[in-house]
């Protein structure tokens, strides 16, 4: 049976919301009143102190002046583990990223968040529902950003990709939009440790119909799949369930373009844009 990682925060997250809490509340503060003098939310202050979400700098800095000046917060939260702008259920499989010999994805919803522009970051935050607070769509385009430096972090490490041409038919966030994708898709598509294929809308066959795949190995030679759905992520670490995911993702491959006609799909449809 694979792996389940609950959506839980951590133990530092806790203890550090757990902190602002009872700073807050000696210094006579209800959440409404406190979080004006913060300048976030009261949604927001409440998602610290329970721990769901990371408090990134802005917020220990000034919930540090208002509550006495004394340093204890920014202290605190250098020992907060949870990276900001990632979902709870998706830390582990960061972790498994940053120190991987290999990384395969295949998608068929949207394009990868490894392979993601800013402005298309952007342009997804814009279509949640309901409509993220501004602080928590910053924090999450500062994690896509971050986690896009493992190219250049982990050279030795291979990021092989398979989208499907549907998902660069969508115009997402308009033209500009497109246009910056399929740049920084051809950009991507030049770095030595990167192979990226595009699965052809018009095929016969299609060994990935079940859905996105997401492999990894290690470099203890573990190898570990991640199954992402709406609200919550599967970290699958059974044998026999990677080895299926493994040998789709492999016949996949040979369904897709070829990397070199990949890219010159990819040049054909900025040319129409």
């Amino acid at each position: 049976m694979g792996v389940d990682w609950e959506p839980d925060p951590s133990d530092s997250l806790k203890t550090f919301g757990a902190f602002v809490q009872a700073l807050r509340e000696h210094h006579g503060h209800t959440r409404e009143q406190f979080a004006p003098l913060v300048r976030f939310s009261v949604h927001t202050v409440a998602s610290i102190e329970l721990g769901r979400r990371m408090a990134d700098e802005v917020f220990v800095e000034r919930a540090d002046r208002v509550l006495g000046d004394t340093g204890a917060l920014r202290r605190a939260a250098k020992h907060v583990s949870r990276q900001p702008g990632l979902a709870s259920w998706f830390r582990r499989w960061a972790q498994l990223e940053r120190h991987a010999v290999s990384l395969c994805t295949y998608e068929c919803r949207l394009v990868p968040g490894l392979l993601q522009p800013e402005s298309y970051v952007r342009a997804l935050c814009a279509e949640d529902v309901p409509p993220l607070p501004d602080d928590e769509l910053e924090a999450v385009v500062r994690a896509r950003m971050q986690r896009q430096t493992l190219f250049h972090d982990e050279p030795r490490t291979t990021f092989d990709f398979v989208i499907e041409e549907a998902v660069l038919m969508r115009r997402l966030g308009g033209t500009d939009v497109c246009a910056d994708l399929l740049e920084h898709l051809l950009a991507a598509s030049t770095l030595r440790n990167v192979t990226l294929q595009i699965m052809p809308a018009h095929t016969e066959h299609h060994a990935c119909l079940a859905g996105p795949i997401r492999l990894v190995e290690t470099p203890d030679a573990q190898r570990y799949a991640y199954s992402e759905g709406q609200e919550s992520g599967r970290l699958i670490a059974d044998r026999k369930e990677v080895a299926k995911l493994a040998l789709r993702y492999a016949r996949l491959r040979s369904q897709a373009l070829s990397p070199q006609d990949s890219v010159g799909l990819l040049k054909r449809m900025r040319g129409e844009l």
